[in-house]
């Protein structure tokens, strides 16, 4: 009983971080005020702007994008589209709205990451601009987004990261709902807490803001399924840890077929466990020895798993526990600090839906996540048994 003791209290210890992290970036989101900055930098119309947008087969959903990109603020920004593997006619569609395109074939080396490496290549070529901003495909823009982005480059000489939402259309399922309310509580909420606290965030894939000087340091070239997010921690350890910009946005859809959901769903969260177990560790080692205290902070923060995993985790701990304790009464404090951890849990999640996501799912709809949870237990069973690795491009409606 001893040694199961000494494994139940590490296995505390282990969700405590995530929790207690999870419930301070909440916290600090909804309690410290935000430092609004009137106006744009000036310096942000000189600066020379190219708008780099991968797309692969993305020729239904481009034309918006590119319109979005247009309406900008931002005097004088270029868009080049790099037309990735694409068998459809994207590259001509692009062409016909004016908008410099380049294309890329190559079966083997397939993903994202190429494709920007590919036009950021292309761009060196010549005289590179003074900022690159990658926005994907099926994105669209706010009017002054992109102005908003370069102008905190400009002052802090770092990537900065827009707020990356995904939003679900009319008419669609409930567990798209809360996939939308996790969505917001990943990409806008925590970098937000983070934000207010001094302290970096995670590139999320769009909406991204990059000064050319520290961009050409880094490879994009990798295949890695959620490049954004090992992309941004490259940034960190060279000393350039993104920066959120909550007051720039950029939004999606969410796919409304199954199967575009279930591929998209799971990329994103075998990629953020695979980086979890593969990569987290080391950054903490390297962070500490280096006192690279924002690239600590981006280790920590990627601690926090997934919603839905996090919620299966801390259910099951407080459940074995509660067992434990009926043979034991030397297992009822282990347990109750289990339940102190799932009530803090709770009151997180219910203080974000109460400022932040009940605008997107009702009470009644949040109260029925415990069954959505279960409809996600084949996408981890598969990260045991039959991990997904390689890039796939999720099914468009």
């Amino acid at each position: 009983m001893l040694i199961f003791q000494i494994l139940y209290s590490l296995l505390l210890l282990m969700i405590a971080v995530p929790i207690l992290t999870l419930f301070i970036q909440v916290i600090a989101a909804l309690l410290i005020p935000s430092k609004e900055k009137s106006g744009f930098h000036s310096n942000s119309h000189s600066a020379s702007v190219v708008a780099l947008v991968p797309a692969h087969n993305e020729s239904i959903n481009i034309i918006a994008t590119i319109n979005s990109l247009k309406s900008q603020t931002l005097s004088g920004l270029r868009i080049l589209v790099v037309a990735d593997n694409c068998d459809d006619d994207t590259a001509s569609v692009v062409r016909t709205q004016g908008v410099d395109v380049i294309e890329r074939f190559d079966q083997q080396l397939r993903g994202k990451g190429y494709a920007l490496d590919f036009g950021i290549k292309y761009l060196s070529q010549s005289a590179p601009p003074d900022f690159v901003v990658i926005v994907d495909a099926d994105c669209i823009a706010e009017s002054d987004a992109l102005e908003r982005l370069v102008a905190q480059s400009i002052a802090t000489n770092r990537p900065s990261q827009a707020a990356y939402l995904m939003l679900t259309q009319e008419g669609t399922l409930i567990k798209t709902k809360v996939a939308e309310f996790a969505w917001m509580l990943k990409n806008l909420v925590r970098p937000l807490g983070y934000s207010k606290l001094g302290l970096p965030c995670q590139l999320t894939g769009s909406g991204m803001s990059f000064p050319w000087s520290v961009l050409s340091k880094v490879n994009f070239a990798t295949g890695h399924i959620v490049e954004d997010m090992k992309l941004g921690l490259d940034f960190a350890s060279m000393g350039h840890a993104p920066a959120f910009c909550p007051r720039s946005s950029v939004s999606s859809y969410f796919p409304v077929n199954d199967q575009g959901l279930k591929t998209q769903r799971t990329r994103w969260e075998h990629g953020h466990l695979d980086i979890i177990f593969k990569v987290v560790p080391g950054l903490v080692t390297k962070a500490i020895k280096s006192r690279n205290w924002n690239l600590l902070a981006m280790a920590i923060d990627l601690l926090v798993p997934p919603l839905s995993l996090m919620a299966m985790i801390i259910v099951a701990v407080v459940l074995i526990g509660a067992v434990a304790s009926l043979f034991t009464s030397s297992m009822v404090d282990l347990f109750s600090y289990a339940f102190y951890l799932f009530c803090l849990f709770v009151i997180t999640i219910l203080a974000y839906w109460g400022v932040f996501g009940r605008k997107v799912i009702s009470l009644g709809q949040l109260l029925s996540i415990p069954f959505y949870i279960l409809l996600k237990l084949p996408i981890y069973a598969k990260f045991i048994f039959n991990r997904q690795s390689e890039w796939v491009r999720s099914k468009r409606d």
